[in-house]
């Protein structure tokens, strides 16, 4: 059972706002932090994140709220509009860092649709070591993944328990300004 075992989750962050977004709501990192050590038991959880020098208050509250923040750098670049893009892809060291661990934990959880994880989610299932899926988005993730729908968890439901709540007095999320998570 995954919950009496010494879990680590691995979370691709940009994949989770962008497909919580998706849906039309924002996600509070902090209250899902709380729920993955409620529901998963996760003691450890590692958060990818592109390193963009204005995002400073982020990356404090991502921290404060449990997270180890592995920072990736980011590449900046311009659109077909002109608009400036941050580009920073942390797969590989998602991957390396559940890598990295893999002595350290009884199981992995690993926050992502992302199908680049394919490889390490079957290596943790022949041996082992995969505790659960969870994606982000039951209607926007890879197929490849479907592979493993027994251990496939959804936060389309989520909204109620890891969603950020107006502050009625302030009118603004709880716990952080309004642009915290907007890291793309």
């Amino acid at each position: 059972m995954v919950s009496e075992l010494k879990n680590f989750a691995f979370i691709d962050s940009q994949n989770v706002n962008l497909a919580v977004k998706d849906q039309g709501w924002v996600l509070d990192f902090s209250r899902f932090r709380k729920y993955l050590q409620d529901k998963y038991k996760v003691e450890k959880a590692f958060l990818f994140i592109g390193f963009l020098p204005g995002n400073q208050p982020l990356y404090t509250y991502l921290q404060k709220a449990g997270y180890i923040v592995i920072f990736k750098p980011t590449l900046i670049y311009k659109d077909k509009e002109g608009k400036e893009q941050a580009k920073g892809n942390v797969d590989a060291d998602l991957v390396l860092h559940t890598m990295i661990e893999y002595p350290n934990y009884d199981k992995a959880i690993i926050i992502s649709g992302d199908g680049d994880f394919y490889c390490l989610i079957e290596y943790l299932e022949a041996n082992d070591k995969l505790g659960r899926v969870i994606i982000p988005n039951r209607k926007k993730y890879s197929q490849l993944l479907w592979k493993f729908r027994k251990y496939l968890d959804f936060m389309n439901n989520l909204k109620s328990k890891v969603g950020f709540r107006k502050n009625k007095k302030r009118g603004v999320a709880c716990g952080t300004s309004p642009r915290v998570f907007s890291p793309s």
